[in-house]
């Protein structure tokens, strides 16, 4: 389907009041029609993997038509260069956790990029990094637990952020880290204990937080039985 019935399709499904839902939960919606996910993962499904179009919707610049690109690309076809294309257009929280979660943790790349953008200084890259160890962590079931080990290191050196987007982010992927087994979720208690340590309130926030789910008696439990 030709990029631009895609986007005029688009533009019959999104709605002001859903555009203002948007900008309540903290999402950019400048260049947003107001389309609800389930609405934007049921066209994908309907467009199947297709791309080139993919390549043309992120062209656009409209919101959905990106989050629909990031549903409809082919992570076998994802580059570092297209990888670093996007994630330097990342305006908007959604935009970013979708692409991780959804296409880039699927590439060969995503370990070295999260590592990578971990370290960037901007707010939305920075969180692309700590979004895909989250999800990496989520996702890639047949992974190696020792392999996660490697981004502790990561969240020590980067829990001093306060900006809202990269703390959470940090937050969330020593949760999922920590939801993986029981090795990880010691190590990931470690690691929330020693940056609860440090004088910042986003390390203090991050440590409190992780550390309420992580220590939880039905996350030990389900993790012996996983064991």
């Amino acid at each position: 389907m030709h990029v631009a019935l895609v986007l005029a399709h688009l533009k019959t499904l999104g709605n002001s009041t859903d555009r203002a839902g948007m900008g309540r939960f903290g999402i950019q919606t400048g260049t947003a029609l107001g389309i609800k996910m389930p609405v934007i993962q049921k066209l994908a499904k309907e467009l199947k993997r297709n791309h080139p179009l993919a390549l043309e919707l992120w062209q656009t610049g409209v919101h959905e038509a990106r989050l629909l690109a990031v549903y409809v690309a082919d992570p076998q076809q994802v580059t570092e260069e297209l990888m670093e294309t996007w994630v330097a257009d990342f305006n908007s929280w959604d935009l970013c956790d979708q692409t991780c979660g959804v296409l880039f943790d699927k590439t060969p790349f995503a370990i070295s990029k999260a590592k990578e953008w971990a370290r960037r200084e901007e707010e939305y890259q920075k969180r692309a990094g700590f979004a895909m160890i989250a999800t990496l962590a989520m996702h890639a079931k047949k992974a190696p637990d020792e392999q996660f080990l490697q981004f502790f290191p990561l969240m020590l050196e980067q829990a001093n952020d306060n900006r809202n987007f990269v703390k959470k982010a940090v937050n969330w992927a020593l949760r999922q880290i920590g939801k993986r087994s029981l090795m990880l979720n010691q190590a990931a208690i470690a690691a929330a204990e020693e940056i609860k340590q440090q004088p910042s309130k986003s390390a203090k926030w991050i440590a409190a937080d992780a550390l309420r789910e992580l220590q939880t008696p039905a996350l030990a439990e389900r993790l012996r039985l996983k064991a």
